[in-house]
């Protein structure tokens, strides 16, 4: 395993984090703990060092294990958790981005974890309630406290990540050193918008759900039509969900093409394509046995060639949308240009 730098700090952390959502069978599909120290040592045999758990994940038992897992060499260890979803039920005040929910599930963590401080501390996902200011200062606090090391974002649109950023900096605070996003072959929407403000902004960005589920392991169907016509009435009935089905498989089929030929397996080759992508991009892996971490870890140590990626890219392609397809029409970058467009090498991302 080699390592990034996280985002604009001088933090290094393996090119493959784990995600231990599946550590703990409380929500009716984890592991159980033996299966969950498999793959966590499975993981750390291979040089990783980059841990994403949450405040909710399987009640809490996530983070126990994490903190067990990593307790005899803790200082080896990035370990990321999260806060922002709720942990009492019917509580207004035990969720969202606000101070005291922050400063609770904190402490909850770290009892959890037993440890002094977390690396990572991420917001989960923007509440749209609580004040840019009051979420900075509130984590700058924790940073200065040293309960945690560096923060980021997840799950948030980019033009709060860059306000908040832009606040942070010029107040002195902590601001984020990545964000953390959906990202896969079948969910290319963070392009618009959350990756070229990561690329611009240096940040990190780690990836969820970079095998789309499942989808793009093959497992379901490798006949998109046989699969469409296995569905629920619900999907055949829905002509946008049916639209998304087909697009999802046919997208599953290239990944099996370019698998099939590169002698790798379908995720391997979904994975890599994530892996790949212009900027800090970092891959979650997310396993239920031991077998699936020992498949998902082959995806470092080699590379898609240049024919394989554009088919790929090709087969997956989303519409860039409004303003960007807008302003590269030609007659609008001749105006905006005054014609030199082709003339002027220096161009940024």
């Amino acid at each position: 395993m080699n390592y990034r730098l996280f985002g604009p700090t001088g933090l290094r952390v393996s090119e493959l984090a784990l995600g231990t959502m599946t550590f703990g069978e409380e929500w009716g599909w984890g592991a159980p703990k033996e299966e969950s120290r498999r793959i966590f040592d499975a993981y750390a045999a291979a040089g990783g060092n980059f841990l994403d758990t949450a405040n909710r994940y399987t009640e809490g038992t996530s983070e126990r294990w994490v903190g067990e897992f990593v307790a005899a060499e803790r200082e080896r260890f990035v370990v990321a958790t999260k806060y922002s979803l709720f942990t009492r039920k019917g509580d207004p005040n035990a969720a969202g981005n606000h101070r005291k929910s922050l400063v609770q599930s904190l402490e909850a963590s770290l009892e959890r974890m037993q440890l002094d401080y977390v690396d990572l501390y991420w917001v989960h996902a923007w509440d749209y309630l609580t004040p840019v200011d009051e979420v900075m200062r509130a984590l700058d606090d924790v940073v200065r406290a040293g309960k945690a090391l560096y923060v980021g974002i997840s799950d948030t649109p980019a033009w709060i990540v860059a306000r908040a950023n832009m606040l942070a900096e010029l107040r002195g605070w902590t601001p984020f050193a990545g964000i953390q996003v959906e990202y896969s072959l079948i969910q290319r929407t963070v392009e618009r918008e959350l990756l070229p403000m990561a690329r611009a902004l240096d940040l990190a960005v780690t990836a969820w759900g970079a095998i789309g589920g499942g989808v793009l392991t093959g497992k379901y169907n490798p006949d998109a039509d046989a699969a469409l016509r296995e569905q629920p009435g619900r999907l055949r009935s829905n002509p946008n969900a049916a639209r998304r089905a087909e697009r999802n498989l046919r997208i599953a089929e290239a990944v099996r093409e370019v698998a099939r030929e590169t002698g790798r397996s379908a995720a391997q080759v979904a994975l890599n394509w994530v892996r790949h992508q212009p900027g800090k991009v970092v891959p979650i892996l997310g396993a239920r046995t031991l077998r699936q971490v020992e498949d998902t870890l082959g995806a470092v140590g080699w590379e898609l060639d240049g024919d394989q990626r554009k088919r790929l890219d090709e087969a997956s392609r989303i519409e860039a949308g409004f303003p960007h397809e807008f302003l590269q029409q030609p007659n609008i970058r001749d105006q905006v240009y005054a014609g030199t467009w082709e003339r002027i090498l220096d161009r940024r991302p």
